[in-house]
């Protein structure tokens, strides 16, 4: 970042300070969002239910999301429900409580995980329907994700389509974890109409998927899960530098929520030696692939790695690109961050107001 950029950031930073690049609302029941998708699929799910890969479909395979587990124990509204399900307790709590100029949803469900793709479109559909009833009619500070099936390229395509005017919408969410590796052509279609209606593509770790976050499956425990969120992000990198998506599509903005992000530069690293190495395989990949990644990659701060000499987080920003990093709040989550505790070195006035909302503005559209 140069010396007129950060006077530009500086100049800005009147406008808006804080942007969250990771709310998650939820429902006080699946009511309201199943009221939003056509009797057919409502009865389906009475009848037969909803069949995804992750082990247990109503809760997580892991305890963290248990009730007391899993959330900040301040987060449960005193009028009821679970944590973030309450709007004027989210208001009070999170957006007043913390200045938050902007929060963007990322509402986590099952839809492009579902097995049944006509449900999953269906689910997606619905939990669209409910972002917009719910959360961006009631506060003009929260921005929505598109949530799509991406194993069904069309429908997702179709609900991209019909999404994409209401710019309260100002990204489409799948998850890392696809039935088949993120690069493949199967999802081109999804990337071309992002792309086209200059919408980044948001793939929050964990979640729901067709996968498992390990190669080799579901893991013993939630330490292991945690600690793998970053594998999957990393997965879905690798493959789409490798397939050649950022070669086709230019313009295709890609980001991580939830993934961590000092792993980032040594993967760099790494897929430019290979790279190198063995270029004459993959002969459409012109450009180095850090410098795909440089061009096409966002992430965010939580979960924020935190080097044994802290001082050493300035090499990783410095490695990466700081005007890639937005913050995130992970509310209501145990592992909530805090704006002014997230980081523990000074950061330049500058670079703090680029990473807590310059860098989230610009890549948004935000004012």
């Amino acid at each position: 970042m140069n010396e007129m950029t950060r006077e530009v950031d500086l100049a800005n930073a009147n406008k808006v300070k804080l942007v969250d690049c990771d709310i998650h609302p939820a429902m006080k029941s699946r009511d309201e969002m199943t009221k939003f998708m056509p009797l057919r699929w409502r009865e389906h799910v009475r009848d037969f239910g909803i069949r995804t890969a992750s082990p247990l479909y109503g809760a997580m395979p892991y305890p963290r999301i248990t009730p007391g587990n899993g959330m900040r124990r301040d987060a449960w509204p005193p009028a009821g429900g679970p944590p973030a399900s309450d709007v004027a307790f989210l208001q009070e709590q999170l957006l007043d409580g913390l200045g938050i100029d902007y929060g963007i949803l990322q509402a986590l469900g099952p839809g492009g995980a579902t097995f049944n793709q006509g449900l999953g479109a269906a689910i997606s559909s619905a939990m669209n329907d409910w972002q917009v009833e719910k959360w961006l009619e009631a506060d003009k500070r929260l921005r929505g994700s598109i949530c799509v099936s991406q194993e069904d390229p069309d429908a997702a395509v179709a609900e991209i389509e019909a999404r994409a005017q209401d710019k309260r919408f100002v990204q489409i969410a799948i998850t890392p974890r696809m039935l088949e590796p993120a690069g493949r052509k199967r999802y081109w279609p999804i990337y071309e109409v992002a792309e086209h209606y200059n919408l980044p593509i948001s793939m929050h770790s964990a979640a729901y998927g067709t996968r498992a976050n390990t190669g080799t499956g579901w893991t013993s425990f939630y330490l292991e899960e945690h600690f793998a969120f970053s594998n999957a992000s990393q997965t879905a990198i690798t493959s789409m530098v490798f397939e050649g998506v950022f070669e086709r599509f230019r313009n295709l903005k890609l980001v991580v929520v939830e993934g961590g992000f000092a792993w980032l530069p040594p993967l760099g690293w790494r897929m430019d030696r290979e790279w190198e190495r063995m270029r004459e395989e993959v002969p459409h990949v012109v450009r180095a692939p850090s410098e795909q990644i440089r061009d096409h990659v966002w992430l965010t701060t939580q979960p924020m790695e935190e080097p044994e000499v802290n001082r050493d987080l300035y090499d990783i920003l410095n490695w990466m690109g700081d005007d890639k990093l937005m913050f995130a709040t992970d509310y209501p989550h145990w592992d909530f961050d805090h704006p002014e505790y997230a980081f523990k070195v000074p950061l330049d006035p500058a670079l703090k107001h680029a990473i807590l909302a310059g860098n989230a503005c610009k890549l948004y559209g935000l004012e």
